[in-house]
């Protein structure tokens, strides 16, 4: 039996996110055909439409299958009843409310800056090697300067407790995105707004930016948690495009797309493993998949799985019918590789028995085509969902795995001796170093982590020309009993485990040193796990940690040069309150034109909750 964090956290926090975020679109006209008549018109104890949004989506699937409205429910499949939970509970995207007229750049005399203009970070890596390395002339910081960083302005990020999207930067305008699904695009010196885009979802992915296929247009691209891709105009905020790449309900797009000569990659993902524990739920249908799009027009020119054989039904146990083969799901950014013309993703595990030898490994796709070229598995027989971690374990696979599957994209470099390798951490604790030019054949691999579902290397490493750095999580979750909690408990973090900092050279994974977690003072949602992606410059690498601290380290010792606790109220540009947390998510610390930009907030799991944007110059200049 799984630990009981495991089964709160994963099975009910979890469940209660995943279900809010899927299948809202068909939901919409499930809830129209089959509910609308009662509850858009509600007599004597039927409750109203806006009284459905107000319940979790546990609650309101339990009314479905085994509560009030199991007659009604009854009448349903699995996934039409899921897929109208996704609707009434799912998070709307609501247009923000305007901002006050000082924060718009129209209204402010535009001044001077030292910001450079041409400075750039508009690939969720830096660069399509995902190497999160940016170089001295980009970045405008040398060591020396890092101790002088303090902040220059804040940003409110709106209605949420998390903040999970990476900005992109150039000529001087940052573009970012938050859970609402506002994506902004503010001017670098002083945060002011110049334009706004409301996305039908909340956005968690990076955003990238870059040319259509015109060569004077410039757009910024990204997707919702509805599994919707999106192009829009850099200059204007108009939308130029949305596709909608996957047609599987659970379908969500975490990380970020790559973009390389006109042609836009994008990385397929879903919440079905959080589905697993309703006994009901004809576990599982979904696969992982990268589609590449036109850049200009949104138009599908490919699109590959990760699991080349579609699910089928398997057994049924306790009279429900299993399915799969399923899961491997595409959470990262993928890596392109020019000389090869090939792109390279890391992807999750099995969700649903029979595994697959193309789970918690990286593949290797032909550009052109979608061909895939060779895959190399990195653990086997990893099949996992979220029906392991409950007492029944309803829909869990017959050997379950640990849940070891990859957060992060392979880092692509060149070595001292003239050949190449990809780099990439895993959820297992292991640093990899496979021979792209060799099918995938391991070159080292290097334990820094326990590991474990929220442990190991989460988001995201960097590498210069020597040394890979991996930021260790192994975040440990904590569970009380809590009466005043609506469901009757509270998630925390174990304040004494996890984190950690390790590099690594690239030609042989040797440790050239580490660097100890940070410790926790008397706050409360407060772990040293260092689960963000890291970041690099000449001589420096960047490190958050969910005790919401963004530090510095030297490239050559690990020494910490600078330190800064986000964990604070702000004052900010656009009006808003807004408050920093944990460090945590997908993204990292972006650097460019002498400036760093960094979220601050992440209240899932038990960490520190926040909304706040922040951007640090030189002495604050």
């Amino acid at each position: 039996m799984r630990p009981l964090f495991l089964l709160l956290s994963r099975s009910i926090t979890f469940f209660s996110l995943s279900v809010a975020i899927v299948g809202a679109q068909d939901g919409a006209t499930i809830y129209k055909q089959h509910c609308a008549g009662c509850h858009d018109a509600p007599g004597t104890r039927v409750p109203p439409l806006s009284a459905l949004r107000a319940m979790d989506a546990p609650s309101i699937l339990r009314s479905l299958e085994t509560g009030l409205m199991k007659t009604q429910g009854a009448a349903l499949t699995a996934n039409e009843r899921y897929a109208v939970v996704g609707y009434l509970a799912a998070p709307v995207a609501k247009t923000a409310a305007p901002p006050p007229s000082a924060a718009l750049c129209s209204a402010q005399q535009q001044q001077s800056s030292s910001i450079a203009t041409r400075a750039s970070w508009t690939l969720w890596g830096v660069n399509s090697a995902n190497t999160r390395f940016q170089n001295s002339a980009a970045a405008g910081l040398t060591a020396e300067d890092v101790p002088k960083l303090k902040l220059k302005w804040a940003f409110g990020l709106g209605d949420g407790n998390e903040t999970r999207s990476q900005p992109a930067v150039e000529e001087g305008h940052i573009f970012l995105a938050n859970l609402t699904g506002s994506v902004y695009s503010l001017e670098a010196h002083n945060g002011c707004i110049q334009w706004t885009f409301q996305a039908d979802g909340p956005v968690r992915t990076g955003i990238v930016f870059g040319p259509t296929s015109s060569s004077a247009q410039r757009a910024v691209y990204f997707g919702d948690v509805k599994g919707n891709a999106y192009a829009v105009d850099a200059a204007t905020g108009k939308l130029l495009w949305k596709a909608h790449p996957e047609d599987h309900f659970a379908a969500i797009i975490t990380g970020a797309p790559q973009l390389h000569n006109g042609v836009l990659y994008v990385p397929v993902a879903s919440y079905e493993e959080a589905l697993a524990p309703s006994p009901g739920y004809s576990c599982c249908t979904f696969r992982g998949s990268v589609s590449a799009l036109d850049a200009a027009t949104g138009k599908r020119l490919w699109k590959t799985y990760t699991i080349a054989e579609p699910p089928h039904p398997t057994e049924k146990k306790a009279g429900t019918q299993l399915q799969g083969p399923s899961g491997a799901s595409v959470w990262s950014t993928p890596t392109f590789d020019d000389k090869l013309n090939a792109i390279y993703v890391a992807t999750g595990d099995n969700y649903s028995d029979p595994p697959t030898k193309t789970s918690d490994g990286v593949l290797a796709l032909d550009a052109k085509n979608g061909q895939m070229l060779w895959s190399r598995q990195l653990t086997a027989r990893d099949a996992y969902n979220n029906g392991c971690a409950t007492p029944a374990k309803t829909n869990c696979p017959e050997h379950p795995g640990a849940d070891s599957d990859f957060g992060q994209p392979p880092i692509l470099v060149s070595l001292s001796n003239g050949h190449r390798a990809l780099v990439l951490g895993q959820k297992s604790g292991m640093v990899h170093a496979l021979d792209p030019d060799r099918q995938g054949e391991i070159l080292w691999q290097t334990r820094v982590g326990q590991g474990g579902p929220f442990g190991g290397i989460q988001w995201g490493s960097a590498a210069d020309t020597e040394n890979v750095y991996a930021a260790v999580s192994d975040l440990q979750i904590t569970v009380a009993l809590d009466s005043s909690a609506p469901q009757g408990y509270s998630l925390g973090v174990d304040p004494n485990r996890g984190g950690g900092l390790f590099a690594m050279k690239l030609s042989t994974g040797e440790k050239v040193w580490s660097a100890k977690p940070g410790s926790c003072d008397a706050r409360k949602h407060c772990s040293p796990a260092q689960s963000a992606a890291v970041t690099a410059i000449p001589g420096v690498v960047f490190s958050g940690s969910v005790d919401g601290h963004l530090r510095a380290y030297a490239a050559r010792s690990g020494d910490v040069i600078w330190d800064v606790d986000t964990g604070r109220e702000y004052e900010t540009v656009n009006g808003q309150k807004a408050r920093g947390g944990s460090i945590d998510g997908a993204g990292g610390p972006v650097i460019a034109g002498g400036m760093l930009y960094v979220n601050s907030g992440y209240g899932q799991w038990g960490g520190a909750p926040g909304n706040v944007f922040l951007a640090f110059g030189v002495d604050g200049k």
